[in-house]
């Protein structure tokens, strides 16, 4: 049986790589280093299917070093000693660690001294930002790379390859009359592309037609795809259902598409930080200890992870859905940033200036500022805003107990200046 027509498109020559070109064009940093023959340890950064894998293969055939592939969802300790092992007898190696984002601690200190003894040449790729994903001590033994987005004409271009050099699409005879759809569910990933591509000529290999339409894809991927695909239109079509059934305060509804994710092999720290967001954003001063709970249920599941995460997610999502609901300072916050791009840099008060040097306090900086636990209350009633937006009012307490108190603190304090 053949290989997939993603693999069977591996480049072998630099001009097959599409995209990436500020890496890869004649003078730019990648080029050079492959040119020279000298490969420091590499972690490409970019999302699924822009290259990282066929640029590690690519790196390792030119630099003429045996090559080891593990995947971080499935290997531990254990197998990077026995790569290491493997690596120090034969001199130097690349090894190549997919999705080393999900590597924890303990696995990344294992290639620390293979790293900074040469014995490994490592080439890390991931989807997160290395910053937070990768220990201090790995990145700094390591070249950052970050790849981007495929554009319409890389994808294009892909697919015109495909049709002229791939053995078994030419004796296939079809052609591609449409595009749209193609490029649609590939959302600019490279392999699923190909892997569209290949679907839908196997439709109608035997057939009468021979051309690839758009209704020809449409019908293919609702017949053949994935479920759940954790970089396409399903993986935001999930986490959309799943945030909008907790900010609608229905568990159980958020609990399948919990569910739906986690079957889906979505990664934790992904749903765990959308809930972080949502915390903020949906519930807000209603109950602060939803931020509290989400801020734990993330530390959590970066420390566990699956299965027994699904767990700490559950009572988080739980928690969050059956919570009173406020986006007031998410509102806010956008209405103050309205505001700012509105009239631009105003004065800041002369009372309420800081006053570090003599020059300042003479010009008036700092004077007349009332110190508000020196007051009654520990309340001064001074103005801070700017002269001209004087009485403009941001925050809006949301229709709930605990903001409610909030509410009538505020009245309290400024009677009708702002309206509460």
């Amino acid at each position: 049986m053949p290989a997939p027509l993603p693999e069977r498109l591996r480049p072998q020559k630099i001009s097959d790589f599409v995209g990436q070109q500020h890496l890869l064009a004649e003078g730019k940093v990648l080029r050079q280093l492959l040119q020279k023959g000298t490969i420091p340890s590499i972690i490409f950064w970019g999302p699924p299917g822009v290259g990282k894998t066929s640029l590690a293969q690519f790196i390792a055939t030119q630099v003429k070093l045996p090559f080891y592939q593990l995947s971080a969802i499935d290997s531990g300790v254990k197998e990077l000693r026995k790569v290491i092992d493997e690596a120090a007898q034969s001199g130097k190696a690349i090894l190549f660690i997919d999705e080393i984002h999900r590597f924890n601690k303990a696995q990344q200190d294992a290639l620390l001294g293979a790293v900074e003894r040469g014995i490994i040449i490592l080439i890390g790729a991931t989807t997160e930002n290395p910053s937070f994903e990768v220990i201090s001590a790995l990145l700094s033994r390591c070249q950052v790379y970050v790849l981007q987005h495929l554009e319409r004409t890389d994808l294009e271009q892909l697919l015109q390859r495909a049709l002229q050099e791939d053995e078994w699409l030419k004796t296939s005879g079809v052609s591609i009359t449409e595009t749209e759809a193609l490029l649609l569910y590939s959302g600019g990933d490279a392999r699923k592309l190909l892997n569209v591509l290949e679907l839908a000529v196997s439709a109608v290999t035997g057939k009468g037609t021979k051309e690839i339409t758009n209704q020809l894809v449409e019908e293919v991927v609702q017949q053949k795809m994935a479920i759940y695909d954790k970089s396409g239109e399903q993986h935001y079509d999930i986490i959309s259902a799943f945030i909008k059934s907790i900010r609608g305060s229905d568990p159980n509804a958020a609990l399948y598409y919990l569910a739906r994710m986690i079957e889906g092999g979505e990664d934790p720290k992904f749903i765990a930080r959308r809930m972080l967001i949502l915390a903020s954003e949906d519930i807000g001063n209603a109950n602060p200890n939803a931020l509290l709970l989400a801020t734990s249920c993330f530390q959590a599941v970066t420390m566990i992870g699956y299965p027994e995460c699904r767990i700490i997610l559950s009572q988080t999502v739980i928690y969050l859905a059956t919570s009173p609901k406020s986006n007031s300072a998410y509102a806010a916050i956008d209405a103050a940033l309205a505001l700012v791009r509105k009239t631009g840099d105003l004065p800041v008060p002369l009372p309420i200036r800081n006053a570090p040097t003599r020059l300042m306090k003479d010009l008036n900086y700092g004077k007349s500022y009332q110190y508000a636990h020196a007051y009654d209350g520990n309340f001064a009633d001074m103005e801070f805003l700017p002269e001209k937006i004087i009485g403009s009012k941001l925050y809006d307490p949301g229709n709930n107990a605990r903001e409610q108190e909030t509410r009538n603190y505020l009245r309290k304090c400024w009677k009708e200046k702002y309206g509460y």
